[in-house]
């Protein structure tokens, strides 16, 4: 049996090579792609979440704030706790940097206290200046940092502090740092006077005693705080679940989007397998009806058919796990771990074998396969040896694949899925609704492209070419619907990527002129947190000649929950009557919020939220919003949803006044600037140069800031750029070895047409005519699956993963493109299939009928 088995299929692969290797390397690709992703993604988050708990040191509760810096005054409240043996104050910020778009991150610490707890950030000053752990001028940096900055010790750094400059001494290097970590270490006071944060503190790292139960010990102290202190402290083990969740989260719908992209070509693998399978045994219909006749059996045929898709699967699956590896590696060493999002930068992983992930994914592709050759295996077993051993009966077999019902099921299913929630926050059944939707739409394929075809043939054809490509199309609907398959699965999910793609970056490209009215804006640092301009400095940026008004931002950091990302707060200038002015509301909220009846609510200052916070927090127009602000909770009324594609985390727009007079707070870090009548942006540009405070200004036009938001677009979507390329050359090659096979498999049809007085060109035009009719039928059903899948990934999945809508665009131009070159290739493949099938004698090609 082992004998026959080989014997079968070799001489399969032999006959169709190029079929056979078109599937393998599908299905490589998918499995490549998925497993180097998982991979990057693995080593990235991994690496980020070691680094994170590296800054820990042997800390066992750690007390941070609701904002990003609290009083110092309960420091010694925590530090005579009697449970505590040792308390470290840190002060954490990004420092800003001149010119610069990334910030340095800075630790302050107490040396005498973080030996203790976090020996390994103290720096290793210079032999001969020992005590230069307390300098108020002195840093240290990691090695990392070191290489970025081309510092060195002794060096001086230019760090920003509000609008003047910090200049600081290079004292030494942070030897301990992890490989990749850019970061900095200072004395605390000295970067509580230089950065003035005179009073504040980051976090607090607690040692506790001998003997004393952590979890005990943490939920007193939680309780403590919160009975003291209410909303202002979070308590909390270093890498406890919280902070688990909270690093996880803050790329998780990025990875888990980015590995379904990469599956696609998987998807495409499948049914390429699928297409190459059902060929082989239409082809060999007469050879299994004849091993059935000589005794065997049909479990072993079908076991025959499943193992030659499992061959096709293993050999596929083990190509792409090695070069899956051997790409995640390649990527970890030159691009780092980021991918283009942003969410690690400045982490440098290194690639790790992953044993469960490689057999998943071996597996995964292993089972594509095999799912790929159920059906014709099935088909296999079930013909009749009499019937199989006859010519002709290859439509026959396939008049199952006509029944509408399974496709019309799961379009239904598809439906009723894009209804249902996210799961953990992941639009899984958003993901099954596709997959659903492609499979129904396969199905459907046979009958649509049989009815099509016939109500086109009973119309009086005009050559007789024409009337016999399209009877022929009329009457084999099945491996029409084969060969329409291919068209459908690559150019449907080519469409839907690309429509979803020019869908986001058109809506960023609308949203990014609509939120910026203003001629010139101006910011006091690019990146980082150190920046800003004082009261007496923003009146004199008020006060430039050309300038006939300018309103001004101001942003803040703060956290709602333990386990999400913090969220921005905006303080800028709202006109109540028409807060469209300053944001781009979703339609609808503002008016919601109108019609709301009065109540406590309606007293208080309004706030306006994203769709990103509406959806984490399950916040509605007219909801009450708590914010902590200068060590208080305050209380919001929400008065309508914006839209905000900057901040995946949440965001929330307060107007200046309300939040200057809850918070004292009058500085700003950001401007924009209206000009005079007769004033030019360049003219007022270089009139706030002039500032005393000038140089540390950036200002920028609309135009300039437009152009850098769709060049970090680009970037983001780099990835999946290269992924729908990959997607769009399989299904070229796909369709091509399909449209190649079936070509090949009809050389007795072609015979019988030569005896009959069909002249070869003849038949290769009506191979031309039916390769462009079947093409432009799966291009425009392509089109309409595609088209009905963009819809569920822009209205389902993205609002279910990042939580913004957006509306839809179309790439027109692309998708022309890859339509035509679609056409073409399947013409083109038609008519040199053709050419070599016709190359035989006819006598030939129709002797297995005599």
């Amino acid at each position: 049996m082992r004998r026959l088995t080989r014997w079968l299929a070799a001489g399969e692969w032999r006959a169709h090579p190029v079929r056979a290797l078109t599937a393998i390397a599908a299905i490589a690709i998918g499995v490549a792609l998925g497993f180097a992703i998982h991979l990057v993604n693995a080593a990235a988050l991994n690496e980020f979440t070691t680094a994170v708990h590296s800054l820990s040191g042997q800390a066992d509760i750690q007390v941070g704030g609701t904002e990003t810096t609290f009083d110092e005054a309960v420091y010694p409240v925590l530090a005579r706790l009697p449970e505590v043996a040792v308390a470290s104050p840190l002060l954490e910020f990004d420092a800003s940097m001149r010119g610069s778009r990334q910030a340095l991150k800075i630790i302050a610490l107490d040396v005498f206290r973080a030996g203790f707890i976090t020996p390994d950030l103290i720096g290793a000053p210079d032999e001969d200046l020992p005590y230069d752990t307390l300098a108020d001028d002195a840093i240290f940096l990691s090695p990392a940092a070191m290489n970025w900055l081309q510092s060195r010790p002794g060096a001086e750094l230019r760090l920003q502090a509000g609008s003047k400059v910090a200049a600081l001494r290079v004292a030494g290097s942070l030897q301990r740092a992890r490989v990749g970590q850019r970061f900095a270490v200072m004395d605390i006071a000295a970067a509580q006077w230089q950065f003035q944060r005179l009073g504040k503190l980051s976090r607090v790292d607690l040692k506790l005693r001998d003997g004393v139960d952590r979890g005990a010990f943490e939920r007193s102290l939680k309780a403590r705080l919160e009975r003291e202190f209410p909303g202002r402290f979070r308590v909390g083990q270093p890498n406890d679940a919280e902070q688990e969740s909270r690093n996880a989260n803050l790329s998780r719908a990025y990875r888990v989007n980015l590995s379904v992209l990469a599956l696609v070509a998987l998807f495409t693998g499948a049914f390429l397998v699928f297409s190459s399978q059902a060929l082989s045994v239409l082809r060999r219909r007469s050879e299994f009806a004849l091993l059935r006749v000589l005794g065997l059996e049909r479990r072993q045929l079908i076991r025959q058919v499943l193992l030659e898709g499992a061959l096709l699967g293993s050999i596929g699956s083990a190509l792409g796990v090695a070069g899956g590896y051997a790409l995640a590696a390649a990527v970890l060493r030159l691009f780092g771990g980021d991918l283009g999002a942003g969410y690690f930068a400045g982490v440098q992983p290194s690639v790790q074998w992953a044993p469960a992930a490689a057999l998943a994914y071996f597996a995964l592709g292993l089972g594509v396969a095999l799912l790929g050759g159920l059906a014709p295996a099935l088909d296999a077993a079930r013909a009749r040896p009499a019937v199989a051993l006859k010519a002709g009966t290859d439509e026959t077999a396939l008049r199952p694949l006509a029944r509408p019902w399974p496709g019309l099921a799961c379009l239904a299913l598809a439906a009723a899925m894009t209804l249902a929630p996210p799961v953990l926050e992941l639009p899984i059944f958003g993901y099954l609704s596709i997959a659903l939707l492609l499979l129904g739409a396969i199905a459907l394929m046979p009958r649509l492209s049989g009815m099509t075809f016939t109500a086109l043939a009973r119309h009086k054809a005009a050559t007789p070419v024409r009337a016999l490509a399209l009877a022929r199309l009329a009457n084999a609907s099945g491996q029409a619907g084969i060969a329409l398959g291919g068209v459908l699965a690559s150019f449907s999910l080519m469409v839907a990527m690309a429509i979803m793609v020019a869908s986001f970056r058109t809506s960023v490209d609308q949203w990014v002129l609509r939120i910026l009215p203003a001629d010139v804006y101006a910011r006091s640092a690019s990146a980082g947190a150190t920046g800003g301009l004082s009261p007496a400095e923003q009146d004199s940026l008020g006060a430039v000649p050309g300038i006939a008004r300018i309103e001004f931002l101001r942003v803040r950091s703060v956290s709602l929950a333990p386990d999400r990302a913090n969220i921005a707060v905006l303080a800028r200038d709202v006109d109540p009557a028409d807060p469209g002015r300053a944001m781009v509301l979703v339609d609808g909220s503002e008016q919601a919020a109108a019609i709301l009846p009065a109540g406590a609510s309606a007293s208080l200052p309004p706030a306006w939220v994203s769709e990103a916070m509406s959806d984490l927090y399950g916040l509605q127009a007219g909801s009450t919003l708590r914010l902590p602000l200068q060590g208080q909770q305050r209380e919001f009324r929400v008065a309508g949803i914006w839209r905000d594609y900057a901040r995946a985390g949440g965001a929330v727009i307060l107007r200046r006044s309300d939040y200057i007079a809850l918070t004292g707070d009058r500085d700003a870090g950001d401007a924009a600037i209206w000009l005079e009548k007769n004033a030019s942006a360049a003219q007022v540009q270089e009139g706030i140069r002039k500032l005393p405070f000038g140089e540390l200004v950036e200002t920028s036009v609309p135009s300039e800031i437009r152009n850098l938001t769709l060049k970090i677009f680009d970037r983001s979507f780099a990835v999946t750029y290269l992924l729908e390329a990959i997607a769009i050359v399989i299904g070229l090659f796909g369709v091509a070895a399909t449209f190649s096979a079936q070509t090949l498999a009809r050389a007795r049809e072609f015979g019988m047409l030569r005896h009959v007085g069909v002249t070869r060109g003849q038949v290769l035009g009506i191979l031309a005519l039916e390769g462009a009719a079947l093409t432009t039928f799966g291009i425009l059903a392509g089109f309409t699956l595609g088209w009905v899948i963009s819809l569920v990934l822009v209205h389902v999945i993205n609002p279910q993963s990042f939580h913004w809508t957006m509306q839809m665009h179309y790439p027109w131009p692309l998708l022309a493109t890859v339509a035509l070159a679609l056409l073409l290739s399947s013409a083109a493949t038609a008519l040199f299939a053709g050419r070599q099938a016709l190359s035989g004698s006819p006598i030939r090609a129709v002797r297995e009928d005599w």
